[in-house]
């Protein structure tokens, strides 16, 4: 049986930079330009950050205890003025779409803000160059002295949710949004739009392929219609209905879960393959399923939204 291995990287990419300068990473002491400094750090995943700029202050400390690492200074309020440039490479054999999410942190690791890129069609053996920007500062947030990549995941481009604004050949577009937890209880929007010319019918429930790190298949896990117990007043067991959705309209369906942990290894699941219905192009999204050793997911009909 395989289980999932959930794509959460230890800290990768970590570096520092002085406000007035910087230095290169694992060089202590080598001279480098205000507005930014090579980095050579190991990829993960295929990406890599390969330089980052923090805008000018006062003069900068010695290099960290770790051998190439300088503490930042004081940054201006507003915009930070931070950025990282980074490059995505696709060692493998078909296109695919990374989203990457960078998390700019102060020396002790603590988080001030987070970005998210989503870098599509990367054909195989191609690199694509990118900069991601921290923007504005929370509102007494610390000083922010590393920027590293937190997270990598990666589906095959012609399953990637499609980009805001555009329409898949389909004229069906399905996407998945950032959840809700609470005590536990952990539940994620599926969202279908009609985006083409013609009218698109649905009668019962998203088809479902859970997958692990490796997009392979994911056994173990039952999946059920409606809430299986797991909770009430959630409209998980409200029973299927047909829908025809006219150009425009939406419907919404729905994965809720438990992340309790018993005896048995916890299984997490990155990815999860949809199919609106049976036939349908697949789309692939990442909700980073932590179903702990429950070994159930619930799946909710197609619905119209509420109003």
């Amino acid at each position: 049986m395989r289980r999932a291995t959930f794509l959460l990287p230890s800290l990768a990419a970590l570096l520092l930079l002085t406000a007035c300068g910087s230095e290169q990473a694992g060089t202590p002491g080598a001279a480098a330009s205000a507005s930014g400094a090579a980095v050579t750090t190991r990829p993960l995943d295929g990406v890599r950050i390969t330089s980052v700029t923090i805008p000018s202050g006062t003069p900068a400390s010695s290099p960290g205890s770790d051998g190439y690492s300088v503490h930042a200074d004081p940054l201006p309020t507003g915009d930070s003025g931070i950025s990282a440039a980074y490059e995505v490479t696709n060692d493998g054999a078909e296109a695919m779409t990374f989203s990457v999410l960078f998390d700019f942190t102060t020396d002790a690791g603590e988080v001030m803000g987070n970005r998210q890129e989503t870098v599509r069609s990367v054909g195989p053996g191609a690199t694509v160059r990118g900069t991601v920007r921290l923007g504005v500062s929370a509102p007494g947030a610390s000083r922010v002295t590393r920027v590293s990549v937190a997270r990598v995941t990666k589906v095959p481009a012609a399953e990637a949710p499609p980009a805001s604004g555009e329409c898949p050949p389909s004229g069906i577009r399905v996407s998945a949004d950032d959840g809700d937890a609470a005590m536990g209880l952990r539940v994620v929007g599926l969202h279908l739009e009609n985006c083409g010319k013609e009218d698109y019918s649905l009668d019962g429930y998203p088809l479902l392929e859970l997958l692990d790190g490796e997009l392979s298949p994911v056994e173990g896990v039952r999946i059920v219609h409606g809430s299986g117990g797991m909770s009430t007043g959630t409209g998980f067991d409200e029973p299927a209905r047909p829908l025809v959705l006219k150009p425009g309209e939406s419907a919404v369906s729905g994965l809720m879960w438990r992340n309790t942990t018993g005896s048995g290894t916890p299984v997490d699941v990155p990815y999860v393959r949809v199919r609106a219905e049976r036939g349908a192009d697949p789309v692939t999204v990442t909700p980073h399923l932590d179903l702990g050793t429950t070994g159930k997911l619930a799946v909710r009909a197609w619905s119209r939204p509420s109003k």
